[in-house]
Order: C-alpha cells, then sequence, then structure tokens
C-alpha cells in the first residue's frame, strides 16, 4: 500500500464510515466479551466446551461476490472488502470469532529477501493448480542465499496511519502494528525451490542439500524476526489474531515474564511453524529434516503452534519432545483422532481441521454433520479442543451451507461443556 494510493471519492468515505460504524456497534455486543473470555480460558488450557471458528478464504467470492461491493477504486474496494466480511460474520456465520472494534495498519518494512525465489506458471483456470519451476540445482544455488536487509519504513507507516485515523479514527480504534513473521517451514519452501518429487529423493540421496538450505532458511527467518525486534516493529498479538494454522491468540499466558510494556519481544510472542509436504515421511525423518530445523526458530518464542493439514498422530511425541513452549497442534482430517486425544490429552489446544469436503460436496448433509461433530465431541472428552473450518474452496455457491455448518457444530458443542 503506497501512499500515494491513499486516496478516497467522498462517496467511497461515506461508504466505509458507514461499514465502519456497523463495525463499531456489532463490537459492542455482550456475546462479543464473552467469546474473549472463552478463547483466553481455552488457549490458557482451562477446560471449555469445544470452540468453532471457519475461514472461509477460498470461498469468500461466493459469500461476498464483487458484485455487492459499491465503492470503485481499487483501493476502497479493498477497504469495503475487508469490512463487509467482519459484517458477514455476524450476520450470518455467526461462529466463535469475537468481533472488536479494531481496524489494524500494518507497518510498512522493505525486506530485501534472501536471494532465493519461486518460479511459478499458473494454471489457464483461475483457480487451478500452480506449477513450481526447479530453481535449487545443486549447492551451488543454495550458496546464493544470504540474510535478508530489513528495514522499517516509519514515515509511510505513519502516514498511512494518519489516513485511517482521519478516515475513521473517531468509530474505530485504528491501531499500528507490527509486520508479524511468525511463522516457519522450511521444507515447504525448499520443495517449491527444489520440486516435491525431488525434496523426497534428497532425503535418501543428498541430504546434505536439504540440511544446508533448512539451515540457511531457518536464519533467514530468524534475523528478520530480531531485525523487526531490534527496531521496536512488533505488537503484542494476544487478542483477536489469527494464530498458527488456524484459532484466536487471546491469552494470560503473554507477554512473557520481563515485558517492560513498551518494547515487545519475541518471547512475548506465538509462534508457528509446519512441513506439510512431509504428510507421509517417517516420524524419523520427520524429526531430522524438519524438527530440528524448526526448533531453533520457535525457541525465540512464548508460546508455540504446530502443523497444518499434514496428518501428525504418528509424530506427536517427537514434536511434544521438541518444541518449546507448545501449546496449539492441528489436528487434520487425515489425522486420527483417537490417537491425537490419548497423546494430548488436556495439556495442549487440540486444534481439529473437519474435511471441508463437507461443504464443497454436490450435496449438503446436515444429518451427517451432525453425527461427525458428536463423533469427534465424545471422542476427545477431556481435551481441549477447538473446531476450525478452513480451505473452502468452495460452497457450491451455496452460502446457506457455511451458515448451516457452523449453526449445526455451535449447537452440537453446547451439550459437551
Amino acid at each position: 500500500m503506497k501512499n500515494n494510493t491513499l486516496k478516497l471519492s467522498e462517496k467511497e468515505k461515506n461508504i466505509i464510515r458507514l461499514l465502519a460504524s456497523e463495525i463499531a456497534e456489532i463490537a459492542s455486543k455482550d456475546h462479543q466479551s464473552e467469546f474473549a473470555r472463552l478463547w483466553t480460558l481455552h488457549n490458557d488450557l482451562k477446560i471449555t466446551r469445544p470452540l468453532v471458528l471457519v475461514f472461509p478464504e477460498g470461498s469468500w467470492r461466493e459469500l461476498l461476490p464483487e458484485s455487492e461491493l459499491e465503492s470503485e477504486s481499487v483501493f476502497a474496494r479493498n477497504i469495503e472488502r475487508e469490512l463487509r466480511k467482519i459484517i458477514y460474520y455476524d450476520r450470518f456465520l455467526r461462529d466463535e470469532n469475537p468481533i472488536e472494534n479494531n481496524f489494524d495498519v500494518p507497518i510498512t518494512v522493505k525486506n530485501s529477501g534472501y536471494g532465493l525465489y519461486p518460479v511459478v506458471t499458473k494454471s489457464s483456470q483461475s483457480d487451478g493448480a500452480e506449477h513450481f519451476e526447479q530453481v535449487i540445482r545443486g549447492i551451488e544455488d543454495i550458496e546464493k542465499m544470504h540474510l535478508p536487509e530489513v528495514q522499517v519504513d516509519w514515515e509511510d507507516s505513519y502516514k498511512k496511519l494518519e489516513f485511517f485515523q482521519n478516515l475513521f479514527g473517531d468509530i474505530l480504534n485504528v491501531r499500528l502494528v507490527g509486520h508479524y513473521e511468525w511463522w516457519c517451514s522450511p521444507i515447504d519452501e525448499y520443495a517449491k525451490l527444489r520440486g516435491l518429487d525431488q525434496l523426497y529423493y534428497d532425503i535418501i540421496d543428498a541430504p546434505e542439500l536439504v540440511h544446508e538450505y533448512c539451515k540457511r532458511y531457518v536464519e533467514a527467518r530468524i534475523h528478520t524476526i530480531k531485525e523487526l525486534e531490534r527496531q521496536n516493529a512488533l505488537t503484542l498479538r494476544i487478542r483477536n489474531e489469527y494464530v498458527g494454522s488456524g484459532g484466536n491468540s487471546y491469552t494470560n499466558d503473554l507477554p512473557y515474564i520481563g515485558y517492560d510494556g513498551k518494547h515487545v519481544r519475541t518471547i512475548d510472542l506465538w509462534g508457528f511453524a509446519t512441513a506439510q509436504m512431509f504428510s507421509e515421511v517417517s516420524p524419523e525423518m520427520h524429526e531430522e529434516f524438519a524438527i530440528q530445523h524448526e526448533k531453533k526458530f520457535l525457541s525465540l518464542f512464548g508460546l508455540n503452534c504446530y502443523g497444518c493439514c499434514e496428518p501428525l498422530h504418528n509424530k506427536l511425541e517427537i514434536i511434544i519432545k521438541h518444541i518449546p513452549r507448545l501449546r496449539r497442534i492441528s489436528i487434520s482430517p487425515w489425522a486420527n483422532i483417537e490417537k491425537s486425544a490419548e497423546i494430548l490429552q488436556n495439556n495442549y489446544v487440540f486444534s481439529w481441521k473437519p474435511n471441508p469436503t463437507i461443504l464443497a460436496g454436490e450435496s449438503f448433509n446436515p444429518e451427517f454433520v451432525k453425527e461427525q461433530i458428536k463423533s469427534f465431541c465424545e471422542r476427545t472428552k477431556g481435551c481441549i479442543t477447538e473446531i476450525i473450518m478452513k480451505d473452502t474452496h468452495t460452497v457450491r455457491n451455496e452460502p446457506q451451507r457455511i451458515h448451516e455448518w457452523v449453526k449445526i457444530t455451535r449447537q452440537v458443542c453446547s451439550d459437551f461443556t
């Protein structure tokens, strides 16, 4: 977002201010603070009933089509779209996502990168798969990697802040927030640069390549966030912030001991790592090639999340063994629920991701949803669970499917307090 784009017509200002006023009204409702209270207890490992969130992601184009936007400029439409999404949650989705009267303005950060970049061939279909060209052909390519130059542009950051404060700072709490470099996925990034098939060959035939890339990648990630810390460009993330691969970041366990109230450190934040490309790789190889590198990055953070779409039920012991201050673990649609529950118990947040094909199939079956959620809740009694519906790339142009899924799921979960 460049400063020369910070322009709105009077019509666009009025549209956006009306939406901001509606959000402020929604945020004032009593149930928002109750949601926040429940998420705090949940993330602090105090047992509550299973909590429910939905992230429409790819299906937003079906829930909130472009034709519903009233603004004309691209800049205004982007703002309007984000505000309308928040309102849509309150009107239709109605999960347990607390809506706050905050509007975040991200700090501007210039990052030179670390020297290697994916080369992508896009599909002719708008939602088709992408092909990643091979960028790493040998150790000489990995040796091109370097620590990035990271510089906060405070002048640009405060100009943006001033613009949005003038736009609707009398309605919403406009905040300048840090550029959050909380994630680390060396194996997944290696696959984008080397090729997925070649990654699997390399862990047998050329392990030194994989280790050298992962080492340098993690060093670059650590350097980036430590530079942001040094430049005082980090922000506490203990409110309604997306964390890990799904969930909210409310907690009383952050900031960490020694926080001075002014300078946010990495230890005051949530961290996250994942190795989705190792879905079917053995626990021993996952430990050797992924976790031993990821844990160096995660050691910086006060609370950590692990996993995304990869099934982790056979790897939970090594994850728990190695990851410091582990709090949330993703249990994907392909993971064994019973085994995961037996290991996690009430010591970690059990972040379950139901299969989104429930919403994307030829038809939607409410009774199946009810039985599936009930079965999950029964099999995970005593665990600290959350149910996160995400990766919903389509609802077959039937938005009511996702509305109904949330309604059914919350109803079933209410019986498992």
